[in-house]
């Protein structure tokens, strides 16, 4: 899926602000302009429109992990994973919104897309291991959906 859509999806979720979400990517120790912010968050066929690098996503989404259950501060972070794929997209979401496999079985469930729990820990597992599969965008899309209408009814 596109990390400028990501992106949007998750800013309307916590229901935050362009400032607000370059605050969350800076609480990784990379640094990014609101500009940019907003260059990400335009649609595509505006005036302005970034792509969202690999870079820059995975610091939102490890700055997200902080934002919402705050940081160890006995640890230090731990690199940025990269490229970014689906699954590590919703491994943070996971981890950020403290979900278990119920939970975001029901919220597939809630948005018409069932899956097995089976075919949702093929998405948690390693990428050498033999069950491993890689997150499609429309599931992606419709988690994005479905955690949005649990956080924003």
């Amino acid at each position: 899926m596109i990390h400028n859509d990501v992106l949007r999806s998750v800013r309307y979720m916590l229901d935050v602000s362009d400032a607000r979400i370059a605050d969350i990517v800076q609480l990784t120790g990379y640094q990014v302009d609101k500009a940019d912010i907003i260059a990400f968050l335009k649609k595509d066929e505006e005036a302005g429109y970034r792509d969202c690098s690999d870079e820059v996503m995975a610091h939102f989404l490890d700055g997200l992990v902080i934002h919402k259950r705050g940081r160890d501060e006995s640890r230090p972070l731990p690199p940025v994973q990269l490229p970014v794929y689906n699954n590590l997209v919703l491994k943070r979401l996971r981890v950020a919104f403290e979900l278990k496999d119920d939970d975001i079985l029901a919220i597939m469930e809630s948005v018409g897309f069932p899956v097995s729990k089976s075919e949702l820990s093929a998405f948690f597992r390693k990428e050498d291991q033999r069950n491993y599969r890689r997150c499609g965008d429309q599931f992606l899309r419709h988690f994005l959906k479905g955690l949005t209408q649990r956080l924003r009814p």
